[in-house]
């Protein structure tokens, strides 16, 4: 059961408080002499993205707002980029390290880190289906050393937010005859979004297209075959490590055929789509 402070917590200061929940027991708080704590975080993406580094920002000036200054408490960063070798390096490093908690996100990446410690408590961010996935054995009670923040987007096998963006083409291209779903066939989740997408579709009288993408060479040729369909919009599926690495040509695709990009992750926004 979730405290009462998480229920009223805003979304993006839940992961915060998580992570504070898994490092910071009561029993821990009482002591006086705990010295100084330690928190890893790892994340899968490319060092220097301004979206990306803005939000460890934000976590890490929300631990200090709760007097988790330098002195009480170190942070230690990895940018790993979308390459599980290098995850997998990155999270050994870590667990052979002080730190007492590890934030992570991507559900390619906390399996890694699970492999790598089942004592170190694990807080997740922003991972789809973690049931599903086998990350944790419920919501309500994860078990085991992992916790953290869902994205609530699956029902019954199926993905709502998918139906919702397909809505969202046709408000914004009420002309619109076909929709596109750009997806990464690596990314777990991706089996449920296919799934809910051609009948969503269907529904709201589109043309159904699938494009798996691994690649930026995948995401032009998409393009391509895409481009002489007449009138569209092109769905992105919530965030995988490949498409944030190659968000900005998924938005620069989406805009040199002039059709509405709907977009699950707001750092597309800030890379010039229109809707997230």
């Amino acid at each position: 059961m979730l405290p009462s402070w998480y229920k009223t917590c805003r979304p993006d200061r839940r992961a915060v408080m998580l992570a504070l929940a898994a490092v910071l027991s009561p029993s821990a708080l009482a002591a006086q002499d705990i010295g100084r704590r330690w928190i890893g975080i790892l994340m899968p993406h490319a060092a220097g993205g301004a979206i990306l580094v803005r939000r460890v920002k934000a976590f890490r000036d929300a631990l200090e707002r709760l007097g988790w200054t330098n002195d009480r408490l170190a942070v230690v960063e990895r940018w790993t980029g979308d390459d599980l070798k290098t995850v997998e390096a990155a999270a050994t490093e870590l667990v052979s390290s002080p730190v007492q908690a590890i934030l992570t996100t991507g559900s390619r990446v906390v399996p890694t880190v699970q492999k790598a410690t089942s004592t170190i408590p694990i807080v997740l961010v922003s991972v789809s289906d973690p049931v599903g996935h086998g990350l944790v054995a419920s919501l309500a009670r994860p078990g085991g050393n992992t916790t953290g923040i869902s994205q609530p987007e699956f029902s019954d096998g199926q993905s709502p937010l998918v139906g919702k963006q397909l809505e969202l083409i046709q408000r914004l291209a009420p002309a619109a005859t076909r929709a596109m779903l750009v997806f990464s066939p690596q990314n777990p989740a991706s089996a449920f979004h296919v799934r809910t997408f051609g009948p969503a579709a269907e529904a709201l009288g589109l043309a159904p297209l699938s494009r798996p993408v691994r690649t930026a060479a995948d995401i032009r040729e998409a393009r391509t075959s895409f481009a002489h369909r007449g009138d569209g919009g092109v769905v992105v599926v919530p965030s995988d490590l490949t498409l944030l690495a190659d968000r900005s040509l998924i938005v620069a695709l989406a805009a040199d055929l002039r059709f509405p990009g709907i977009y699950s992750d707001d750092s597309f926004v800030y890379s010039g789509g229109p809707v997230s």
